[in-house]
């Protein structure tokens, strides 16, 4: 099949989940003999990435209009070099969608989270994603949700029926490699945008009151955020580490050597970065949401807002058989829920239920 993806920044993954998602699953279906093609708001050297085509397309580069204005762009252009099936990223692209369905190509929307209750956006930017939601159960052939809860939510607020496929992840850990000063094993790591949903600040405060020699590493970005990434940043303790975003080899380093990793988000459905850090074997701290017990109850640590701080102060005081095991725990979870050849098995499945001439 001729597959496009759109509504993300592009490959490779340099910014969020969406990106990691188009990554991963552009190359594992070009591997099974399709053609791919991503949408692209970074202009890379045009070409190939790991098999997939990049097609680059210029954008308006603001918070309320970078998504939209690259989607509208995109779909304009996949009118014009047809498809057998598009995939949308994000929910506030549902107005798009129904576009290349009238020139015949069908079109699954993945509508990530609840994104209207970030504080980030304003009043007609949260509006905006309201009627999102409810354009995204008629306009797109199918609608894919990426957690249960949200599935739910679909279902019982707009009596619309969806496709369940989680995000994926990678199994194993990384070797260490020296890297800002840390000390394997020996830091907590919180790794998402910095955006107050998202709460590192809250993780740098609730560190700052522990009693511990260990490191604390920030790991992130957002653009649009500077008074807030500058509160984040504002802090004294030596033990703190925030060098901004980290891709790659050196985020799997991260995540497979660390002591500890901290999820603290609370809006969107399932965080690519949760189920990675599980994947490799990371004693995992959550923020107990239904989301995110969704996907770490049972082999994570559950806190609320205000006993993080006791919560990391709890698994210092555990035996290393007791972190052992819920890091193996972990690693399982991964294996039977998360895994990219599932997901990307369901995905396929899906394209060809959508277009099956071609399927």
């Amino acid at each position: 099949m001729r597959i496009a993806i759109l509504g993300t920044r592009g490959i490779p993954a340099r910014y969020g989940g969406f990106e990691t998602f188009a990554e991963e699953l552009a190359w594992r279906l070009v591997e099974r003999g399709h053609t791919v093609t991503v949408y692209c708001r970074d202009r890379e050297p045009i070409g190939m990435y790991r098999g997939a085509h990049r097609q680059y397309l210029p954008t308006l580069r603001h918070k309320y209009t970078d998504t939209i204005a690259h989607t509208a762009l995109s779909t304009v252009h996949l009118l014009a070099h047809r498809c057998d099936v598009a995939l949308y990223c994000n929910g506030a692209n549902a107005i798009f969608t129904w576009l290349p369905r009238l020139f015949g190509m069908p079109v699954a929307l993945n509508v990530d989270g609840l994104e209207r209750k970030r504080k980030k956006w304003n009043a007609i930017a949260k509006k905006w994603y309201h009627l999102s939601e409810w354009l995204s159960t008629f306009c797109p052939t199918r609608i894919v949700t990426d957690a249960k809860e949200i599935e739910r939510y679909y279902r019982d607020s707009y009596t619309a029926p969806s496709t369940f496929i989680p995000y994926g992840a990678d199994l194993g850990t990384i070797p260490w490699q020296p890297m800002l000063g840390l000390t394997p094993h020996e830091y907590f790591l919180y790794v998402t945008r910095f955006e107050p949903e998202n709460n590192p600040l809250l993780v740098r405060q609730s560190f700052e009151q522990l009693q511990t020699s260990m490191k604390l590493a920030l790991i992130g970005d957002a653009p649009y955020a500077d008074v807030y990434k500058a509160q984040v940043k504002d802090t004294a303790d030596p033990r703190i580490v925030i060098p901004g975003a980290i891709f790659g080899e050196g985020y799997r380093i991260l995540q497979s050597n660390c002591f500890a990793y901290v999820h603290a988000t609370e809006v969107g459905g399932t965080h690519p970065a949760l189920i990675e850090a599980m994947g490799r074997g990371a004693l995992i701290l959550y923020l107990d949401t239904a989301e995110n017990c969704e996907v770490a109850g049972g082999v994570g640590i559950p806190f609320q807002h205000d006993t993080l701080t006791a919560t990391m102060a709890k698994v210092l005081a555990m035996s290393d058989a007791e972190r052992a095991a819920l890091r193996a725990a972990s690693i399982e979870r991964v294996q039977r829920r998360y895994s990219w050849k599932v997901v990307t098995d369901q995905y396929e499945a899906l394209f060809q239920e959508l277009c099956p001439a071609r399927g």
